[in-house]
């Protein structure tokens, strides 16, 4: 017969092995629900990247992407390029720029250095809007949405990076807005690694907002100003344009501090 001690023994081993069992499964179980979600996440921001939804609306918005001495990052300079191409066909009647600054930019903001490349590109003053103290894309939506509701405007087409509309699109969902997104154009070639870079951050991004963690104070650290909006701009020199015109101070425009 098997002595008292063994039998416990034999019973302690058996409740291991069974947890450890259940364990792996768990681990598992998680591993494969998460590269699901990864994948689902993936195919969704590719599928928003690629199709611009671009159509009537009251206004257009151009988010924000890093700025030079008052000249706009090739990747702003995308943006706004695109803003204007949609204001020319006549898609909206207002154009809305946004994006603040750091003190390392020396009072200049994104949402005004696009302001004036809109003017010194044909877009009428009093047909623009300067938002210029958000630091982040969920800060640049708050003001979107506190604009919108001033101005009365009901639809909006939305301009930023292809793989950051599908984020952009979820956050002006929940502020109540509706937005109809439009890719900016490609820039050169992106090399794989910052192309997995750029989609690794939204998907950590996009999944932090759909579990509702706050954690744009901690992106805002690691990127020494923002959430990944103006993230590592590729070395693409814009074409050269003269200004028609003598800059407006940044505090020009009534919504400036939208």
């Amino acid at each position: 017969m098997m002595s008292t001690r063994k039998r416990s023994s034999y019973a302690t081993t058996t409740r291991r092995h069974t947890g450890a069992r259940l364990f792996g499964w768990l681990v598992l179980v998680l591993f494969i629900a998460t590269a699901i979600w990864i994948a689902w996440v993936y195919h969704q921001i590719e599928f928003t990247a690629h199709i611009d939804n671009a159509q009537r609306a009251d206004a257009i918005a151009v988010f924000g992407a890093a700025e030079y001495r008052g000249r706009p990052s090739p990747v702003l300079h995308a943006r706004l390029d695109k803003a204007v191409a949609l204001y020319d066909r006549g898609i909206a009647p207002w154009v809305i720029t946004l994006g603040g600054g750091s003190s390392k930019d020396s009072g200049l903001t994104e949402g005004g250095v696009g302001r004036d490349y809109l003017l010194a590109n044909g877009v009428p003053y009093d047909r623009i809007i300067a938002e210029t103290n958000s630091f982040d894309t969920e800060q640049q939506v708050e003001r979107l949405s506190a604009i919108a509701a001033r101005r009365h405007f009901r639809s909006l087409v939305v301009v930023s990076d292809g793989t950051h509309l599908f984020r952009i699109a979820l956050l002006c969902q929940r502020a109540g807005l509706t937005v109809y997104t439009s890719p900016r154009a490609p820039l050169g070639h992106i090399d794989d690694i910052d192309a997995a870079e750029r989609m690794l951050h939204e998907i950590l991004s996009y999944t932090a907002l759909r579990m509702n963690l706050h954690v744009g104070w901690l992106r805002r650290w690691l990127d020494g100003k923002t959430d990944g909006i103006a993230w590592r701009q590729p070395r693409i020199t814009p074409r050269p344009r003269q200004p028609r015109w003598a800059r407006l101070p940044h505090d020009a425009s009534s919504d400036t501090r939208g």
